[in-house]
């Protein structure tokens, strides 16, 4: 979609990483919440809780604590499952629920692993965007180490 001249788009990013494992097995690293438990978050972050209802409209709602003591809640709804291939969901924080974005998660097959894209899209602003863009950075780093 491209913006009219004079509008402004909203901010997004896509990151790319090949990962060790088929496309299922990280699928339902993304899906099953024992599996979230062990890696979601961003680098430093404990899970203390993790809950899914994979399906169209279903919810799902993760809360993690970062090295400086403070708790986060992220929750949205599932808009789009296609087992083993693509998750398509809202993300929300309950402290700024005003600011709902939205995450699309691809894994396409690759040799004996797969290529997962992540595009997270439609941020209130640029600063909303490079803070995600550390946090899913570390995350993946973290979902690359658990499948591998």
């Amino acid at each position: 979609m491209f913006a009219k001249p004079g509008q402004a788009t909203s901010p997004s990013l896509t990151l790319k990483r090949r990962l060790d494992a088929a496309p299922a097995k990280v699928y339902a690293a993304w899906t099953e919440p024992a599996q979230i438990m062990q890696w979601f978050g961003p680098a430093g972050a404990e899970m203390i809780s993790a809950e899914a209802d994979v399906r169209v409209d279903g919810r799902f709602r993760m809360i993690f604590t970062t090295p400086d003591g403070e708790n986060h809640n992220v929750s949205g709804t599932y808009l789009e499952v296609e087992p083993d291939r693509k998750l398509v969901f809202t993300w929300m924080w309950i402290t700024l629920p005003d600011r709902q974005s939205q995450v699309t998660i691809s894994l396409k097959p690759d040799g004996d692993g797969c290529m997962l894209t992540l595009t997270h899209e439609k941020f209130f602003d640029e600063a909303a965007r490079d803070g995600h863009n550390r946090g899913w950075t570390g995350a993946l780093d973290k979902l690359e180490a658990y499948v591998a």
